[in-house]
């Protein structure tokens, strides 16, 4: 619902204007950032909340708690992603993508690196008291370098350029997910057994 209630006012925003295409692409990962934060964030409150937290770490090793929780997130964001594209571009008129390899490619980058960071920020949300308010101001700046990336990717996959062109944006996309979650591995023991 979230995702058709913003897309409508996006639409509804826009009117009859003619928008440029870099503005477009922006708000296309903005819809996907917004509507990630609002999934994502309880990925590990449900444990806290329940007392199963208290279960996992009795059973398994954090790192395996980490992972199952990466991949579930990866799912499901990567699958709200690809709703939310196919969806702008039907909603959207002036939003037409001439390099479709790239711009999947990025949806895809984009989805796992947004899954990659928001599971370690959801690890350290679901031991604070404000958990709601508190998600979406940590994962910004986390996010902002990824966000921007797939921003300049996704203009493009609109402006048709070739697919070798956007291999250096592909890189730094796949570094920041390496990076990510090298240092979530690392430092999620310590948050899961606080």
């Amino acid at each position: 619902m979230f995702v058709v209630t913003t897309l409508s006012m996006v639409m509804f925003s826009l009117g009859s204007n003619t928008v440029p295409y870099e503005i477009l692409s922006g708000m296309l990962w903005i819809v996907i950032f917004f509507s990630a934060m609002s999934g994502l964030s309880r990925t590990f409150v449900t444990e806290e909340e329940r007392g199963t937290s208290l279960t996992l770490r009795l059973l398994t090793k954090a790192a395996n708690v980490y992972i199952g929780k990466l991949i579930y997130n990866t799912v499901l964001i990567t699958s709200l992603s690809v709703f939310i594209a196919l969806l702008y571009q039907l909603v959207i008129d002036d939003f037409q993508i001439q390099t479709q390899s790239i711009f999947w490619m990025t949806i895809l980058l984009g989805s796992i690196g947004l899954a990659a960071a928001s599971t370690i920020l959801a690890a350290i949300i679901a031991k604070a008291n404000t958990k709601g308010t508190l998600f979406p101001v940590l994962a910004f700046p986390i996010l902002l370098p990824l966000l921007l990336e797939c921003i300049k990717t996704t203009v493009l996959a609109v402006e048709g350029a070739f697919f070798v062109e956007a291999i250096k944006d592909f890189q730094i996309l796949i570094s920041f997910i390496i990076v990510m979650i090298a240092a979530s591995l690392m430092v999620f023991e310590f948050v899961w057994n606080d």
